[in-house]
């Protein structure tokens, strides 16, 4: 592709940066996980140290994963929704809100549920719930969303990542405001989606750390 494209906004076009950073993110979107690559068992075992510092891990396949809050005792199994970007986004999120990745995870914040959503699965359900909401893989751009995405993307190559997180935190805070079980949480995840796109369709909002949900994390 030669040059700037228009996209549904009359105004905006993508940018050189934006192409090259959209098409690897699309290539990280793509990747399926595969538990005999080292890179993907390197990641794994990433996620777990990142999680339980200086607890050692048995296995990568090991009953210790469910208490992440994976299905089974091979948490590769639960990727399939949303390939090796789910597991990168979980790390990213352990890493850069490493306090906010804890209490999510240990359910720390209000009067939590009898019955919670499992943590790690849940940032699965996440990951495959943004993606559908840029709607990046399509040719033409279908929303104005999407649009907006791109302008961020160009900002800051981890835009993605950073959207997840405030994401994460934001379907938590859903969940607490609903009195939700796990019953229920198609329907936090839905209400979610739609709080996000509100965010990103704000005036002042050029960057993920502009929006509003932003401030929730730490």
């Amino acid at each position: 592709m030669k040059g700037s494209t228009l996209t549904s906004h009359p105004n905006s076009f993508v940018s050189k940066l934006q192409e090259e950073r959209l098409n690897r993110l699309r290539h990280r979107m793509k990747v399926y996980f595969d538990g005999s690559r080292p890179d993907h068992q390197e990641a794994l075992r990433a996620l777990w140290s990142a999680t339980y510092a200086g607890k050692e891990l048995h296995g990568l396949i090991s009953d210790q994963w469910k208490e992440m809050g994976w299905q089974g005792r091979d948490p590769s199994t639960d990727f399939r929704g949303a390939g090796f970007i789910s597991l990168e986004n979980l790390l990213f999120f352990a890493k850069t809100f490493s306090t906010s990745f804890q209490c999510l995870l240990k359910k720390q914040g209000g009067n939590r549920s009898t019955w919670e959503y499992p943590f790690a699965v849940a940032g699965v359900n996440i990951t495959f719930m943004i993606m559908q909401m840029l709607d990046l893989d399509a040719l033409k751009p279908r929303t104005f969303i999407r649009s907006v995405f791109l302008q961020m993307l160009s900002e800051n190559e981890w835009a993605f990542d950073l959207l997840y997180c405030v994401a994460f935190v934001v379907m938590d805070k859903q969940w607490l405001e609903k009195n939700a079980t796990y019953m229920e949480f198609n329907e936090v995840l839905k209400s979610t989606r739609t709080q996000l796109e509100r965010e990103l369709l704000m005036d002042d909002v050029l960057r993920i750390e502009d929006m509003p949900s932003f401030t929730l994390l730490c």
